[in-house]
């Protein structure tokens, strides 16, 4: 071959490598848009996918089995560079990844995790010792006020996720060590306010020792002060939750929320798309990265203020 016709085929070969690692689109399938801290992962992967020149867009599955099949169905129609997703749960997972393995489109697991199959990372907090150190923290509140012989309500998120499970077991491991035991829990199901609600307000009414409610995620917060308030019992149960609102910055330093586990979403997103830009790039990946969770109360608040807003709430800074 002409040195001529060697020089125009690399520089084409070139091009279609640079192609095949920019300017593509990334998705981000998540169990449902509408909560919060999807909402903040997805603002740490849109900040990375731009830096690093991918288009982005959200598929929500609004908490349907169904609706997350079908975006997943899109998104390899779409032939897109790569996915992220956060499943409804860990078993739904083994379905998305089977499909896009077949259709050759590498994944990254946000947070959830997956019962099987093949992924490029698994980006997750350290859901056990997150949980166990809020565990430690509402013990250590509750003995301070002498409700050590009272016990804990759970309201759980569905434990078929992994990160469900995790969450469970650190926080009562944490209660078995400081020998106070749990009442009940309950899994959401309809995640609504309301269901929150009315969990906290039956556990109230039927445990009449119940001096504390752990929320596994925060953004039912109001529906369970109000159950409390409205039992009156502002003064008696304690509300401790994983994961935060902003308004938690006022509510914890006011001692409404005593403590809260905090993932950070934000950096969870940046790093799910830094290792799915490695894999397309053929660079290493580690295949699990956890980031630690902060246990916050308002004790450390302040110093870690910084840290929450950025990488917790996903303020980012103009």
């Amino acid at each position: 071959m002409p040195l001529k016709l060697i020089f125009i085929s690399l520089c084409l070969i070139t091009t279609m490598i640079q192609a095949s690692t920019t300017n593509k689109k990334l998705i981000y399938m998540t169990s449902d848009i509408n909560i919060p801290f999807w909402q903040i992962m997805s603002k740490g992967i849109n900040s990375t996918s731009n830096s690093l020149g991918y288009d982005f867009e959200i598929y929500s599955a609004d908490n349907s089995a169904k609706q997350e099949l079908a975006n997943t169905i899109k998104a390899i129609r779409n032939k897109v560079a790569g996915i992220i997703v956060s499943p409804t749960n860990s078993s739904a997972c083994v379905t998305i990844l089977k499909l896009a393995k077949k259709a050759n489109i590498p994944v990254v697991i946000a947070d959830i995790g997956t019962d099987s199959g093949e992924y490029v990372s698994y980006v997750s907090s350290n859901n056990k010792n997150g949980a166990y150190n809020i565990g430690k923290l509402l013990a250590k509140q509750m003995k301070a006020l002498s409700y050590d012989k009272g016990t804990v309500g759970i309201i759980a998120i569905p434990q078929k996720r992994l990160n469900g499970q995790e969450r469970t077991a650190g926080f009562m491991k944490a209660l078995d060590e400081e020998k106070i035991k749990s009442a009940d829990i309950k899994q959401l199901s309809k995640w609504t306010q309301e269901e929150t609600y009315n969990y906290v307000k039956d556990m109230i009414e039927k445990y009449p020792n119940l001096k504390a409610i752990w929320l596994q995620t925060s953004n039912f917060y109001k529906a369970a002060i109000n159950a409390i308030n409205d039992s009156g019992k502002s003064n008696e149960v304690l509300l401790i939750s994983f994961d935060a609102e902003p308004v938690f910055l006022d509510l914890i330093p006011k001692g409404d929320i005593i403590g809260a586990a905090m993932q950070q979403p934000y950096l969870m997103g940046q790093e799910a798309v830094i290792a799915l830009d490695k894999h397309l790039k053929n660079e290493k990946v580690a295949k699990h990265i956890q980031l630690p969770i902060l246990s916050i109360s308002k004790e450390n608040i302040e110093a870690e203020l910084s840290t929450i807003k950025r990488n917790v709430l996903g303020i980012e800074n103009k």
